[in-house]
């Protein structure tokens, strides 16, 4: 990851989760003193700068920024002490995505805010989907080429297992089209996502199953383009504290669900009479 990630230059994802990530920074009413940046692209850090006071940043491997050398499943940092924290397209990388939230919710102090950016299940299916096609006609088998990523709706139970409270996740969806498979290529070693998976092929990509690749990926559109997916999943958590709103305790509301919604309410089991027909 730290080869692929130092290769990494302008992209036009990266400029728009750095916008997003801002937009959901700015729309907190708070001024963070003390914020902690993991690995963001320069792209993506010099958006969400104006969002803190005083910020620290890791890095994956030493540059000449005064980044700390870090990553997000060991972080050297005490705790309770950042105000917010940020990661921006890395956590889909780590090994450990349990271990490492749990990390960014120690290093959080109470009521602190967490928010990231990362690549969602969704990500690439169309590129994978004509590998593992290409692979399987040329060779009988199926590489790793595309990393596995983490679906919306078990983000947010490792939200709450890492101990946040009130979790948000949501997505974004953004499909580019190309006209070379080396178009692609290009934009993704930009955004320092080529891959870096251990089980991957040592080997140069055979022509064959590239040419029977092609193939399978460009019946997807009726022009012959390449399509490519990307997911982005943006997750809000906060630092549980005191001061906020917590859920009413099962049996204490004070008006029934069926009077709000002017309905009327049945027993479970109970069938519903059937309307009588018109004539």
């Amino acid at each position: 990851m730290r080869r692929a990630r130092s290769r990494d230059r302008q992209s036009f994802l990266a400029q728009d989760v750095g916008e997003s990530l801002a937009l959901r920074l700015g729309a907190v009413n708070r001024r963070f003193q003390h914020a902690l940046d993991l690995s963001s692209r320069a792209q993506i850090f010099d958006l969400i700068a104006p969002s803190a006071e005083n910020w620290t940043r890791t890095a994956l491997s030493p540059g000449n920024h005064g980044e700390v050398v870090a990553d997000e499943e060991a972080l050297p940092f005490t705790s309770n002490f950042f105000d917010v924290v940020v990661s921006a397209l890395s956590l889909h990388a780590v090994n450990d995505l349990p271990g490492a939230l749990a990390q960014i919710r120690r290093v959080l102090k109470p009521d602190g805010l967490f928010v990231a950016a990362l690549f969602g299940g969704a990500t690439l299916n169309e590129l994978r989907a004509a590998f593992g096609a290409g692979e399987s006609e040329i060779l009988g088998g199926i590489g790793p080429r595309v990393s596995p990523f983490a679906d919306l709706r078990d983000l947010g139970g490792l939200l709450q297992r890492a101990g946040f409270a009130l979790p948000v996740t949501d997505s974004e969806k953004t499909a580019a089209r190309y006209g070379s498979f080396a178009t692609l290529a290009e934009d993704l070693r930009a955004l320092g996502e080529t891959n870096m998976l251990i089980e991957r092929a040592k080997t140069f990509l055979r022509r064959d199953v590239l040419a029977s690749m092609l193939s399978h990926y460009t019946e997807r559109d009726p022009d012959g383009r390449l399509i490519a997916t990307f997911e982005v999943v943006y997750l809000t958590a906060w630092a549980p504290h005191e001061s906020q709103q917590k859920p009413l305790r099962p049996g204490t509301a004070e008006t029934r669900l069926a009077e709000a919604l002017g309905t009327q309410e049945r027993s479970a089991g109970e069938r519903t009479a059937p309307k009588s027909e018109e004539t």
